[in-house]
């Protein structure tokens, strides 16, 4: 059978599967202030965005594609649909593709359609959109791939350093106090998401300090990992992503590493200089 694979556009794709017609990408919107709204896509200008963030007093804020958009995505002569989405705790993608499932089923009848709720981000994305695509190339069933994806979600960790606080702050989510105590000193917090519920794993005085601390959290906590594929995906910081990766080379082997920049509501998370992994 041949198959589908949805994503919205806070996933990275590496750039060989851009253009294949397997994937499919549904862009969000992206609003910063009263004056700039854009679709993220392939147009996406991620130096006009920061520097447009840097700008505005408000947080940047984005709005998930319409439950239609993604029923018209499901009408395709795939047999299966799989879809995966930004996590349901930062945004409405993951409702409106369900919700676009139903209007499918109701307009044209059922159909194998599977959406993944990522509970995570950027590369947390690229990881369940590239396994669904190992587990179909490898023969596994409609109802095995499901359930393979969903116990890999499981497993999955999304860990983050954030070189610029303004977008917590601005958002609410870091109080002014903090954020400038922070600015003054230096002080990276490290962060984990694991399943949709961000934590704080510690924090370190200076950037490389603290993707050298990421890299000791993601080592201790994942087990395995010459049978994972290490991604880190980084906004407008390329250096920092090699970086990462001689970190997390020197401390263990992997099956593969594959590095991105942030696409539109990844930067919009990350802000200028911010660096996530996942495994």
């Amino acid at each position: 059978m041949n198959y589908k694979i949805i994503v919205d556009s806070c996933c990275e794709l590496p750039e060989k599967y851009k253009n294949d017609n397997r994937f499919q990408i549904i862009p969000l919107t992206l609003q910063v202030g009263d004056d700039y709204e854009r679709l993220d896509d392939e147009h996406f200008d991620q130096k006009e965005f920061l520097l447009k963030v840097a700008g505005c007093p408000v947080c940047p804020k984005s709005s998930c594609p319409s439950p239609e958009r993604f029923r018209e995505a499901y009408y395709d002569a795939a047999d299966e649909v799989y879809v995966v989405t930004l996590s349901s705790h930062l945004s409405g993608s993951y409702n409106s593709a369900e919700l676009g499932k139903k209007l499918y089923e109701e307009k044209y009848g059922a159909k194998k359609i599977h959406v993944v709720d990522s509970e995570s981000a950027s590369c947390g994305e690229t990881q369940l959109a590239m396994k669904i695509m190992e587990y179909k190339e490898a023969g596994l069933s409609f109802e095995e791939t499901v359930d393979s994806v969903e116990k890999f979600k499981r497993q999955m960790r999304t860990y983050f350093v954030l070189d610029n606080l303004e977008t917590l702050r601005k958002n609410g989510r870091l109080s002014g106090v903090k954020a400038f105590v922070a600015s003054t000193l230096n002080i990276k917090p490290v962060m984990v998401g694991n399943l949709g519920v961000i934590e704080q794993k510690g924090q370190a005085i200076g950037i490389n300090k603290a993707l050298a601390k990421m890299a000791d959290c993601i080592v201790a906590d994942v087990k395995e990992p010459q049978k994972r594929t290490l991604m880190i995906s980084h906004c407008n910081c390329p250096e920092r992503a090699e970086y990462m990766r001689r970190l997390m080379e020197k401390r263990a082997a992997y099956r593969d590493v594959v590095i991105m920049d942030t696409a539109g509501i990844s930067s919009m998370y990350a802000n200028d200089g911010g660096v996530i992994v996942t495994l």
